[in-house]
């Protein structure tokens, strides 16, 4: 197969090939042998796969949360960015697959690059602003429940999408390293310098949603502590109820550092001279990201849950309606 006939199977930068070694000399002379003309990249799969569970896990969450007028607190819009964020991921990455093989075209490139960009970005804000919404129910306990938190929720869901859709429209208005590939980063077409802000932004989200859970730990072992002492509880189960509270949330922050950081500090030392299975090798990580938040954020919630079991069986079980909220439920 020729230079003129080789299909670029994904929007992941390829491995350099040289055009000297023995096995290109050999693909050139016998190019006119009919050979498939798709050769499926096994790394590709996977994220389609990935996609595949990201979007069907994270549509049950969106038609859950829209399907019921009950949930409609702030708590529950964030979960369904959240999850509506995921599920344009999801479907993002399937359309790339797709794109990648049957629409082969800088503009589809862009469009599909642009739509993951805008997802992923419009997921990791969610996270921040459910990190802050819980930080401010703690904090402000007394007048949480008001119509300015409310306010302040659709404010919070209009910035982050609005951000979210300009890093989306960055590659298609220009901001692309089609023209000069020496600029380009770890995931063409964005450019190296779009890819260090990105990733850089995400630090600094990461480090503040960092100090909130800091403070929500420590509102989190103060209000334990209270209900202990007007309950009259022993000291053993205000240290169980607190270490499950702080456990849980080394949980949330862990997941998210483990599934981020490996594709976001790549993306700071790397450029697209660097073998592409390092970018797939860090990137499926991330969307994995995707497929643990509805369990960590929606299915563990027991109104969520009530509904699902509703439209599951037509029943709510005695052990989900009964179920108490502890301080360890953050």
């Amino acid at each position: 197969m020729n230079e003129d006939t080789k299909v670029n199977i994904s929007w992941v930068p390829q491995d350099p090939i040289d055009a000297s070694s023995p096995e290109n000399i050999s693909a050139t002379v016998s190019s006119q042998i009919p050979v498939p003309e798709l050769i499926v990249n096994p790394w590709d799969i996977v994220l389609c796969t990935s996609g595949t569970l990201i979007s069907c896990e994270n549509a049950i969450v969106v038609l859950i949360i829209f399907h019921n007028p009950s949930l409609r607190a702030p708590m529950f819009l964030l979960i369904g960015s959240l999850a509506l964020a995921d599920l344009l991921a999801g479907v993002g990455l399937i359309v790339n697959f797709i794109f990648a093989y049957l629409l082969q075209s800088e503009a589809a490139k862009l469009v599909t690059v642009g739509l993951i960009a805008a997802s992923f970005c419009a997921s990791v804000c969610s996270l921040l602003a459910i990190t802050v919404d819980r930080y401010l129910s703690l904090y402000y306990a007394l007048t949480y429940n008001s119509e300015r938190t409310v306010t302040f929720t659709y404010v919070m869901l209009v910035l982050l999408w609005g951000a979210s859709t300009c890093v989306g429209l960055l590659p298609i208005m220009g901001w692309n390293c089609l023209k000069d590939e020496s600029t380009c980063s770890v995931i063409r077409p964005l450019t190296k310098n779009n890819a260090a802000a990105l990733s850089v932004s995400f630090l600094l989200m990461f480090a503040l949603m960092l100090q909130l859970y800091i403070q929500i730990c420590k509102i989190v072992m103060r209000h334990a502590h209270q209900i202990a002492l007007q309950h009259h509880f022993l000291a053993t189960s205000h240290y169980v109820t607190t270490r499950k509270g702080v456990s849980t949330l080394a949980i949330i922050l862990g997941t998210f550092a483990a599934c981020w950081m490996p594709f976001t500090l790549y993306s700071l030392i790397a450029d697209y001279t660097y073998p592409s299975i390092y970018t797939y090798a860090t990137l499926l990580p991330a969307t994995y990201n995707s497929v643990i938040n509805p369990v960590i954020y929606a299915f563990r919630n027991q109104e969520i849950q009530k509904a699902l079991w509703l439209i599951c069986c037509g029943c709510i079980p005695a052990s989900v309606s009964q179920r108490a909220r502890s301080p360890s439920d953050v």
